[in-house]
């Protein structure tokens, strides 16, 4: 087994972790570590699996890249740590969910919260050399993710796959739309945002697709404490 994956994940991804080429990614940033600072750190490789168990599993927010800059990333898509600066992805993200539900921007970027209510906040990339976006693209990770994206895809109750942006939609053909909800829009980039991100709505869109498969919405605040 080329990692060691936390809760019930071993056992959903069983046939995945033996694939070989998984042993090749686990070489390829064993380098990457000796020679480079890599993002997020080794203990958070997984944390989007920590947080959120697979029988858990009610939403997947896909993200692509994990921040690059120092101390941002630490496994969650999106998510930074409560002191650190929110990048401007996340600033966007923020002022649509106060557009959508009134919730004021928090200071505190920690999406933990979220990732505790069955938001499965994913990347399709798992890590990156500091400063150098997209340095560890088409190493391995995107065949793992799609992996784990298939196994939600499994899942006998309906999942909310929230697709932002022209890569995330890509992903669509992993996904069975007879089954699950798909809600997806522009990414919140400053590239894109206001290409159809801004007034989307996805928040709301998620909570009201949970209630029509008969689940719990999604509590979106984040408090500062």
């Amino acid at each position: 087994m080329a990692f060691s994956l936390p809760n019930d994940w071993p056992h959903v991804l069983e046939a995945e972790l033996k694939q070989p080429y998984l042993q090749e990614l686990k070489m390829f940033l064993e380098e990457e570590r000796s020679r480079h600072v890599v993002y997020p750190p080794e203990s958070d490789l997984f944390s989007a699996l920590e947080w959120t168990p697979y029988q858990q599993v009610r939403v997947l927010l896909l993200g692509q890249d994990p921040y690059h800059n120092d101390g941002q990333a630490h496994g969650l898509s999106f998510s930074v740590r409560p002191e650190v600066a929110h990048p401007p992805s996340l600033r966007n993200m923020f002022k649509e969910l106060q557009d959508d539900l009134g919730y004021a921007p928090p200071k505190n970027g920690y999406l933990v919260p979220w990732a505790q209510q069955g938001v499965l906040m994913l990347n399709a990339v798992l890590t990156v050399r500091a400063h150098q976006p997209n340095s560890h693209k088409n190493k391995g990770w995107e065949r793992f993710t799609d992996g784990v994206i298939r196994a939600v895809n499994e899942k006998s109750e309906p999942v909310v796959f929230v697709l932002w942006g022209n890569y995330a939609k890509k992903k669509k053909k992993w996904i069975d739309t007879g089954k699950h909800i798909i809600v997806e829009s522009a990414h919140p980039s400053p590239l894109s945002a206001k290409r159809g991100f801004f007034g989307s709505r996805p928040f709301s869109r998620i909570n009201q697709a949970l209630r029509e498969t008969g689940q719990p919405e999604v509590d979106w605040r984040i408090t500062d404490s």
